[in-house]
């Protein structure tokens, strides 16, 4: 099997693994079994093309914590500390955050752009929400004013 094919057949299982993963909703799509499987495999596949089986070893054992025990690890923590929750997570995007620093700008920049997109600008609208001032003039919808009550008889 040539890399290339690795390589797609490991993006389109991840890309299974996002569809299908539980992320607390009641659906039928949602397996989180076969969520957890289609991970697996695709860090399989990728750990194939590695030169030694320490570093295949490795690979596997990397996915297995991050696909299967780090989201049971969040589950918990949201159920018992709500708190702690938000912090590990806000702690972990910015050790990813980080770690994508030491590789390319490009990337952090669009990072940025992507947090700037998702998270400030939802925050300023809903901040100018109370600046907003409702105005009334002839563009507004026609309101019947008139008592309709003589024709109910």
């Amino acid at each position: 099997i040539s890399t290339d094919t690795i390589y797609a057949m490991s993006a389109l299982m991840l890309l299974g693994h996002l569809i299908f993963f539980d992320y607390g909703a009641n659906a039928a799509i949602v397996s989180s079994t076969l969520s957890l499987n289609m991970a697996l495999f695709a860090s399989v596949c990728l750990a194939s093309r590695l030169p030694r089986s320490l570093h295949a070893f490795v690979t596997v054992t990397f996915a297995m914590q991050i696909f299967a025990l780090w989201p049971m690890l969040q589950k918990k923590l949201k159920a018992r500390t709500p708190r702690c929750y938000v912090g590990v997570t806000v702690l972990f995007a910015l050790a990813a955050l980080l770690g994508l620093a030491t590789v390319s700008t490009g990337a952090v920049l669009f990072a940025s752009l992507l947090l700037a997109i998702s998270c400030l600008c939802p925050y300023c609208l809903i901040r100018l929400q109370l600046l907003k001032d409702n105005i009334h003039g002839p563009w507004d919808e026609a309101e019947i004013k008139e008592d309709l009550s003589r024709f109910l008889m």
